[in-house]
């Protein structure tokens, strides 16, 4: 009995001696414990789970050389080597955070993106082509948003202090040159390319990354749609014209054909119009999508576009009505853009493209000939590196060249032409550093060497964003901006530099399942801005500055009410510019203090509509009287207006679509023009620039034919 007992008491004793005690803390980068990690020996059963305190401790009877891992929920997973004997080992564990992109912060601040599922949707083709009184332009959207202003005799986007021209549009990260189609005097343009054409929709109205330039006040990167999955037909009636479109698709490759005409010609016939038409716009204009999947993981697309418009009018004398003198115009414009997307690895990408704008104008004021022809082209390739899941590079270089050439005859009516070419390459470089994934850095630098001046120019871009809250996070943004003089200016004078603005931006945003709201402050400031020397238009130099600062409002909300989305913005904008003519610093005349939008959008399933509905408000903007004695001190009414549309379907590929602007008719004017001498009584008479008609009615009744009876086009109107 007592051999028995002490047998068994020597495997014990052999058995306790064969244990290796582990034991340690868990802790994470700061030295904060990390309670429930999961310690483990790989390919055993033995390990062991840390307490409160981050601590944990097990024993094995493995021998040898073991990995240890160590894993938590939201953190790396760590792997420990150790060799394992009868001695106790002891371990300290630091666990590095994982950044999972669809949790972590973003850069947010001056900008609206949508496409990036990361980043989240604020406004999509579908919103933009159904928003009441934009009629499908996409400015006509994006200008109910904060940060833009209704100015009703351009229609162009007008953003935080800039004027139209300050806004540039990119595609497929391509410049658009002429993004807008023609018009006639003190009339709205229109976007030259529809919404339902695009994936994505990123807005910035300002601190946008560093491999956009020549973009003083904001920048539009439209993402255009991957490849199409169905064959149709689409086509449309309507009030001012009609089009047809097809779509063709393959294996990996799409094409996509439209022709549309329009013709306002019989609607102007039947509206009074303000403006005193002898020709109304009429246009035909064709489109081409190409698209064409390579490999794994690339796609090569092709858009072209070609566009021929033409109207003429009479200008009225403003001393003497009876007095008028022939405008006419026509307008040649053409649009190709070719871009590439490959995947290397999981790490690596490349992507670049090029893209070429031609656009003819061929005026006669009076029988005179006025020719104007601008040739731009743009090339770009970018490369794109995940360094880890804490860094992310992005590097490229492009190269912009414009053409330039106007002719229109002198007081002796000999025709004088001037030309010249702006070449413009860049390179740009950006950073976007997590330190964890409540706190990510993007930082960079782009510089552009001007072939026009000769002058090579760096300009830094700053981005910080922090999220200390689930849903909320704080955005900061600074950086240098500049762009090229306008050619009105150039054909004056070639040797103005680049005006620039240096931009700062403090946004805070909650977005939370169907619902954001976003508030923002701004400081922008203005140098080299073409200045009139003595009011001289043909002396001119970079002796212009000026500033805007303001705070935004916006909240959106699709959840509160079955089928209804609706958002509210708010801006407030104050601005002077000692700019062109100016005498003394003022507001410009395109600058409205505050600026209001409601849009809402609910659909009615018991009679198979979308209603939308838009009213926007903007407070008086300043003008000059000369027959005041301060400058620029008249100011116009406030401008109203409410929009509503209706889309029925009576089946599902058919869509009956009508909207209505300014349902109340409301009078609004956008300014004062005077007459160039004053009457016998030395007073300048005025005549108020009001819209062209009190409201714009359009019908278009949609039909699209595809093996998917489902399938319409509700997106694209």
């Amino acid at each position: 009995m007592r051999t028995a007992v002490l047998i068994l008491l020597l495997f014990i004793t052999s058995t306790t001696y064969a244990q290796t005690i582990i034991s340690g803390v868990v802790t994470d980068e700061k030295g904060a414990a990390i309670p429930g990690a999961n310690v483990s020996i790989e390919g055993t059963y033995d390990g062991a789970s840390t307490s409160v305190e981050g601590v944990f401790q097990f024993d094995t009877s493995e021998k040898g050389a073991h990995i240890i891992t160590i894993s938590f929920i939201g953190f790396k997973t760590s792997s420990q080597p150790v060799n394992l004997t009868s001695e106790p080992i002891q371990l300290k564990i630091s666990l590095k955070e994982e950044i999972n992109q669809l949790e972590a912060v973003v850069i947010s601040a001056g900008s609206f993106t949508a496409g990036e599922e990361k980043r989240r949707t604020i406004l999509k083709a579908v919103d933009i082509a159904t928003t009441a009184g934009a009629t499908a332009d996409i400015a006509g959207a994006l200008n109910t948003l904060p940060g833009t202003q209704k100015v009703g005799e351009s229609g162009r986007l007008f953003v935080r202090g800039g004027d139209g021209s300050e806004t540039k549009t990119f595609i497929d990260g391509m410049l658009v040159a002429n993004a807008y189609s023609p018009s006639a005097p003190n009339t709205p343009s229109r976007g030259r390319f529809l919404p339902f054409m695009f994936k994505g929709t990123s807005f910035s109205t300002g601190g946008y990354s560093a491999e956009y330039g020549q973009a003083l006040s904001s920048a539009l990167v439209l993402d255009s749609k991957d490849k199409a999955d169905i064959n149709q037909t689409d086509l449309g009636l309507l009030s001012v014209g009609g089009d047809v479109a097809h779509t063709q698709v393959w294996d990996r490759a799409s094409i996509t054909g439209k022709i549309q005409y329009t013709n306002i010609r019989p609607y102007f016939g039947m509206i009074n119009q303000e403006i005193d038409w002898v020709k109304p716009p009429a246009s035909i204009e064709g489109s081409t999508a190409f698209r064409q999947e390579v490999g794994d993981h690339g796609i090569v697309k092709f858009f072209g576009n070609f566009n021929h418009s033409d109207f003429k009018l009479y200008r009225h004398d403003i001393l003497d009505p009876t007095k008028k003198k022939s405008f006419d115009y026509a307008n040649n414009y053409r649009y190709g853009n070719a871009s590439f997307l490959q995947a290397f690895n999981n790490r690596w990408s490349v992507r670049g493209g090029l893209s070429s704008n031609y656009n003819e104008n061929n005026i006669l004021f009076e029988g005179k000939p006025i020719d104007e022809v601008e040739n731009e082209t743009h090339s770009k390739l970018v490369f794109e590196n995940t360094l880890s899941d804490r860094v992310e590079l992005k590097f490229g270089v492009e190269h912009f060249q414009s053409n330039y050439k106007a002719s229109q005859p002198d007081s002796l009516l000999i025709q004088q032409t001037v030309a010249f070419s702006t070449p413009i390459t860049a390179g740009f470089a950006e950073a976007e550093i997590y330190a964890s994934k409540y706190f990510v850095t993007r930082a960079g630098a782009r510089t552009e060497f001007n072939g026009l001046t000769e002058k090579l120019s760096v300009d830094p871009r700053l981005s910080i964003a922090y999220k200390p809250f689930r849903h909320g996070q704080f955005s900061l943004a600074y950086g240098q901006f500049r762009q090229v003089t306008q050619n009105q200016f150039l054909r004056v004078n070639q040797n103005l530099e680049e005006e620039k603005a240096a931009h700062y931006i403090l946004n805070y945003q909650v977005i939370t399942d169907n619902r954001t709201f976003r508030t923002e402050l701004y400081y922008k400031r203005y140098s080299n801005l073409v200045k009139f020397i003595n009011g001289n238009p043909e002396q001119l130099t970079n002796a212009g500055r000026g500033y805007a600062q303001g705070f935004e409002l916006f909240w959106r909300d699709s959840k509160s009410i079955r089928n209804l989305d609706y958002w509210v913005s708010y801006s407030y904008l104050d601005t002077e510019r000692d700019y062109l003519n100016f005498p003394i610093p003022s507001a410009p005349s395109f600058a409205s203090t505050h600026n209001f939008s409601v849009v809402g959008k609910k659909f009615v399933s018991e009679i198979k509509s979308q209603l939308g509905i838009t009213y926007s408000y903007s407070s008086p903007r300043a003008y000059n009287n000369p027959n005041s004695e301060i400058f620029n001190n008249g100011r116009t009414p406030a401008y109203q207006d409410l929009s509503v549309n209706i889309s029925y379907l009576p089946k599902p590929f058919l869509i009956i679509h009508l909207s209505v602007t300014n349902v109340l008719g409301r009078d609004n004017i956008f300014g004062y023009e005077y007459s160039e001498t004053p009457d016998n009584n030395g007073h300048y008479l005025s005549r108020a620039i009001r819209q062209p008609a009190k409201r714009f009615l359009f019908l278009g009744v949609f039909f699209t034919i595809s093996k998917n009876k489902s399938i319409n086009q509700l997106p694209n109107l």
